[in-house]
């Protein structure tokens, strides 16, 4: 897949173990959701997680950041 467009979102939780907890509930879905159109990467320093939605067009894009915004809040909501 050829990226054109990028978008990096930044969550900063109060502790690494929170953030870690996070990262566990969301990294499963990384090769269940991953399409020919768009992909997402996810990588965790300390308290602090980055999550990378890349993809070929900003449709795609638009549509792999409302689902990646939606899982990271119901993993942020049931991960307390």
């Amino acid at each position: 897949m050829a990226v054109v467009h990028r978008t990096v979102f930044r969550f900063e939780y109060a502790d690494p173990e929170r953030a870690q907890l996070v990262q566990r509930s969301l990294r499963p879905e990384l090769d269940d959701i991953d399409g020919d159109r768009t992909t997402a990467t996810l990588s965790r320093d300390g308290a602090v997680l980055t999550l990378t939605v890349e993809a070929r067009d900003l449709v795609a894009l638009r549509a792999g950041c409302n689902t990646w915004a939606t899982l990271t809040n119901v993993a942020e909501a049931v991960s307390i």
